[in-house]
C-alpha cells in the first residue's frame, strides 16, 4: 500500500468518526481536529465505524438526558391534562350505579341505574369499540354524542325530559352483563354517556300498543298532545330542531306526563334553511321535504307532530301495508297521508291536516298548535271507537264525520 492510499485511510476513518458523531449528535468522538473534508461527500457505502473510538460514557451521559426530557414532558402533558377544568355537565362516575338494561335504540343502550341517589336513565353511546368503526367514525360519533349533551344539558321545561349529566372518556364504570352470572364489565376509555331522569311507565308507542284495541279516550288524546306540543313549542324558541319525533322518543311519567327524549339527532336550527339537508329522522314521520333532500327547518317537526297525532288518536301505526320505498315515494309525488277516520272530530282532523300539509310554510308554528288543542272541547268525548265495536266503529267512523 502507497502512502497515498495511507493517507486516504486515515482521513476516511476521522471522516467516519465526524460522520458518526453528528448522527449521535455527541460532538466529536475521537477527540482529534477534524479533517478539511466534509464527511457531506462520503456516501453511506463507504463509511467506515471504529468502535474504539466511541466514548461510551458520553452516549450513556447524552441518552440519559434524552430520556429524561422525555419523562419530563410527558408528565407535564399528564397534569396539564389531569387539571383540566371539568365541563360543568361532566358526572362524578364513583356516584352513578347502573342497574339493568331497558332498551337499544339507533343512537345507544339504554340502562336504568341510580345517581347520587336519583332514579336515572344512563344512555351508553356506541364509541367504535367493537374493532369495526375507523378513526373517522369514531370521531363522528363522539362528536354527535358531545352536540346531543350540549342541546339538552341547557333545557328546562315539564315536558322535556331533565339532564342530570354525562361523562366522556371514562373507563370507571360498571356495566351489567347480558348475562347475571358473569357479573360486570368495564367501559373502555373512549366511552360516553348521558344521564336523564328516569320516566317509570315507558314511551308513548308502548302506551299506544297496549290500547291498540280499546283505543285512548279523547281527553287522554288531547292531554298527551297538548304535552308534546308544548315542549316542541319550547324547543323551538330555544331555536332548536328535534327532527325525530315520533312516539318511541316520547316518555311518560307515573302520571302519564308526557315528555321528549332523545336528542340524538337533535341540532340548532340553522341561519339558512339551506345549511339543514339529508334524511334525518324514522321514515313514516318524515316530512316530504326531508324525504326529498330538500332545505328544512323546525317545520319538520311540525309535519312529525300531525303524524304522532294521528297515531295517537288511532293507536295505530301508519303505512304498514307499504314497503319503506313505497312510502317514501307516495308522501313526496302524490301527497299520501293516514286516513283520518270519520269518527275523529273535525276540530282534531284539522290540526292534523293542517300539521302535515306538504308545503312547510303552510304549517302553522307549534305555539300555534298548543293553542288549538287547549281550544278543543273534550267533555263530549270523540275517541276512536273500540275494535270490540266493530260494526258501530265501522258505522260511526266511515260514514260522517264528528262535530267539533
Amino acid at each position: 500500500m502507497d502512502a497515498k492510499t495511507s493517507e486516504g485511510g486515515a482521513e476516511m476513518a476521522k471522516a467516519d468518526d465526524v460522520s458518526l458523531s453528528k448522527m449521535l449528535g455527541l460532538g466529536n468522538l475521537s477527540g482529534n481536529s477534524l479533517c478539511d473534508k466534509s464527511p457531506g461527500s462520503l456516501s453511506s457505502k463507504d463509511m467506515i465505524f471504529r468502535a474504539d473510538k466511541i466514548d461510551l460514557r458520553s452516549l450513556d451521559l447524552q441518552l440519559e438526558k434524552h430520556l429524561s426530557r422525555v419523562w419530563s414532558r410527558n408528565t407535564e402533558n399528564q397534569n396539564t391534562n389531569n387539571n383540566k377544568p371539568k365541563e360543568v355537565w361532566e358526572i362524578d362516575p364513583s356516584k352513578l350505579q347502573i342497574r339493568y338494561l331497558v332498551a337499544q335504540g339507533t343512537y345507544g343502550t339504554v340502562f336504568r341505574g341510580t345517581y347520587d341517589n336519583q332514579d336515572v336513565a344512563v344512555k351508553l353511546l356506541d364509541c367504535g369499540e367493537d374493532g369495526m368503526s375507523t378513526v373517522a367514525e369514531t370521531a363522528a360519533l363522539r362528536a354527535s354524542f358531545k352536540a346531543e349533551v350540549a342541546v339538552w344539558h341547557k333545557l328546562d321545561h315539564p315536558n322535556v325530559t331533565s339532564f342530570v349529566g354525562a361523562s366522556m372518556g371514562t373507563s370507571q364504570l360498571k356495566i351489567p352483563s347480558k348475562n347475571p352470572s358473569e357479573g360486570f364489565t368495564t367501559l373502555p376509555s373512549r366511552a360516553c354517556c348521558v344521564l336523564v331522569e328516569f320516566l317509570p311507565k315507558g314511551t308513548l308507542k308502548n302506551l299506544l300498543y297496549k290500547n291498540r284495541k280499546k283505543k285512548l279516550p279523547f281527553k287522554t288524546v288531547v292531554q298527551l298532545a297538548l304535552d308534546l306540543a308544548r315542549g316542541l313549542s319550547y324547543l323551538h324558541s330555544k331555536k332548536i330542531v328535534h327532527r325525530d319525533v315520533k312516539a318511541e322518543n316520547m316518555l311518560l311519567d307515573n302520571n302519564r306526563n308526557l315528555k321528549i327524549a332523545d336528542f340524538g339527532v337533535a341540532r340548532v336550527e340553522a341561519q339558512n334553511p339551506r345549511d339543514m339537508t339529508g334524511e334525518t329522522g324514522t321514515l313514516g314521520y318524515m316530512a316530504p321535504e326531508v324525504l326529498d333532500g330538500k332545505p328544512y327547518n323546525r317545520k319538520c317537526d311540525v309535519y312529525s307532530f300531525g303524524i304522532c297525532l294521528w297515531e295517537t288518536y288511532c293507536c295505530e301505526v301508519p303505512y304498514t301495508d307499504l314497503s319503506f320505498a313505497d312510502v317514501s315515494s307516495a308522501v313526496v309525488r302524490n301527497n299520501l297521508r293516514p286516513p283520518i277516520p270519520r269518527c275523529c272530530p273535525s276540530s282534531l282532523g284539522n290540526i292534523m291536516k293542517k300539521c302535515w300539509d306538504g308545503n312547510p310554510d303552510k304549517r302553522p308554528e307549534m305555539e300555534d298548535v298548543v293553542k288549538m288543542l287547549e281550544a278543543i272541547d273534550t267533555s263530549r268525548g270523540g275517541g276512536m271507537v273500540p275494535e270490540d265495536k266493530s260494526f258501530l266503529g265501522c258505522f260511526f267512523c266511515f260514514s260522517f264525520t264528528r262535530g267539533p
